[in-house]
């Protein structure tokens, strides 16, 4: 039997524990049994409400995986995808990362707005998609890692070092990104306590939650413990393999993000004042276009996409045999393109709507001017938690994508059983995360070219290592490789046609490595 607890500390029974719609904000829940006697659980009302309804959602999550799971595609290898759902929640969730949340609303507004938006647009399309399918097409068609894709290609040929150029970036990536992903825990958890709306009347200062962020990002050790929390949870997950690990956490995660992205993107467009943050973000103003904001759409798009990484050769080496990789390439990037625009529909309403232009430079928009609006929202509670939640989502679907591409090298190139390969992989991330960790703080002092260590790895792989290896792979497809290869693939051994087919080799011939080079030697000049 349940029952709760009124203010005045009268105890009331409920037979059937279902719902909270007469309980009051201060009464506090109880478990109840036969003879009386009351257990009470000391849990707010309004945490009840939220344990109901993510129970309720969760359930229906499951529910839609389980109806798409029915169209199963049948493979012979142990390590592949088993659904269309599969496929594309996975690929999406290593795509849809921390970039895509706080480094896009961030571009959008340095850079004018929805003319940035715009740009981004055509970069997506002019270079996102003929890069993934340049990817898509070695890894399905190789049936192997990123190094061993090159390998089977062109055996007697030194291009595996380009397999092995991505899979090192991926590792570095890896441990700084997990850094940066035990940060969004940590904020979950203080969403989850109530540290975040602490019952401060009216709309705090930035410097209040310039304190908390500090405390929970820079501090010594603190970040080292959340950091170690992500990096176990990830080796639970990849040590399950890609049907039970990675797919199974991607097909009920994936749709509960954009649930809930959907969700907050409702609240904010019916704040007071939200259609001038609407405006901002959707109506052009053409005088800002110039090259630079070119150059950053470009490396929008490309970092959004995971492009480089060797996360989608990987990937698709999963894939099963009949899988569309045009049409997978287009889902995946519009449902990324999707995402970024509904951050876009979350933050800038919001933040006109009070007035709260605050930061916008990566981890203070999202640790400093987000939760300044949330306290100013009705249920601040529930929104702050509403938000972090699928920030850890995709921080964590991103941080398997990229374990998974040295686990993949390891246990294909070198035989090693899956959980071997794990905990090689991860074992020493303990260790190289909290360097990155401590670099932002007891370290800071120790420098790079000017950059912490941290920044350091960030800039080397993001502006040299990952356009190098996208610029080679468009090579190594559009000139190297047989032509035939990429029209096999596009075309499923000639079992569909694809109209568009001569258009994408020769994008991804010339238009997609020049613009991809146009942003590497931008940055080249930016470094020296």
């Amino acid at each position: 039997m349940g029952g709760y607890k009124d203010q005045n500390g009268d105890v009331h029974f409920i037979p059937h524990f279902q719902d909270a719609s007469d309980f009051s904000d201060g009464d506090t829940l109880a478990c109840v049994t036969k003879d009386g006697t009351s257990y009470f659980l000391g849990l707010s009302v309004n945490l009840y409400k939220i344990v109901i309804f993510v129970t309720v959602l969760t359930k229906y999550c499951n529910r839609f995986a389980r109806i798409l799971k029915k169209q199963t595609i049948m493979s012979s290898s142990k390590n592949t995808f088993s659904s269309k759902l599969g496929v594309i929640a996975a690929t999406v969730g290593s795509a849809v990362g921390l970039g895509t949340v706080w480094r896009f609303p961030n571009e959008v507004h340095d850079n004018g707005g929805s003319v940035f938006l715009i740009a981004y647009l055509i970069c997506v399309l002019l270079m996102g998609i003929p890069v993934m399918l340049a990817e898509f097409s070695l890894g399905r068609g190789s049936r192997a890692d990123s190094v061993g894709s090159f390998k089977k290609m062109t055996p007697n040929k030194k291009w595996w070092i380009v397999g092995a150029t991505a899979v090192l970036a991926s590792y570095i990536i890896l441990s700084f990104y997990i850094v940066v992903s035990g940060w969004t825990l940590e904020y979950f958890w203080l969403s989850l306590t109530g540290a975040l709306t602490a019952g401060h009347e009216g709309v705090s200062s930035p410097e209040f939650y310039s304190s908390i962020m500090d405390e929970a990002l820079f501090t010594a050790w603190n970040p080292v413990f959340w950091t170690f929390i992500m990096i176990v949870i990830n080796m639970l997950v990849l040590i399950k393999g890609v049907e039970k690990g990675i797919e199974r956490m991607a097909n009920v995660l994936m749709p509960l993000l954009f649930v809930i992205l959907v969700m907050l993107c409702f609240v904010s467009l019916t704040l007071p004042g939200a259609i001038d943050g609407v405006e901002f973000f959707l109506k052009p103003d053409w005088d800002k276009m110039n090259p630079s904001v070119l150059i950053s759409a470009v490396g929008q798009a490309f970092f959004s996409l995971s492009l480089g990484m060797g996360i989608l050769i990987t990937y698709s080496s999963y894939y099963p045999k009949k899988t569309k990789l045009g049409r997978t390439s287009v889902i995946v990037s519009s449902l990324v393109f999707l995402v970024a625009i509904l951050m876009g529909l979350i933050i800038f309403p919001a933040m006109k709507s009070f007035g709260i232009e605050g930061q916008t430079k990566g981890a203070s928009l999202i640790f400093v001017t987000l939760p300044q609006i949330f306290e100013a929202m009705h249920g601040a509670y529930i929104w702050s938690l509403l938000f972090f939640f699928p920030l850890v989502v995709a921080a964590l679907t991103s941080t398997v994508s990229l374990g998974e591409v040295v686990i993949a090298f390891l246990h294909k190139t070198f035989g090693m059983k899956r959980k071997k390969a794990c905990v090689i992989t991860l074992l020493p991330m303990f260790a190289l995360s909290a360097v990155s960790s401590l670099s932002l703080s007891v370290w800071s002092e120790y420098t790079f070219f000017g950059m912490t260590w941290f920044d350091f790895l960030d800039y080397v792989t993001a502006n040299l290592m990952l356009p190098i290896v996208a610029i080679l792979i468009c090579v190594y497809v559009g000139h190297i490789i047989p032509k035939s290869f990429l029209e096999k693939e596009m075309t499923n051994n000639g079992s569909m046609k694809s109209l568009i087919l001569p258009t994408l080799i020769f994008l991804i011939r010339y238009v997609s490595p020049l613009l991809v080079a146009a942003v590497l030697l931008n940055k080249f000049f930016e470094f020296v």
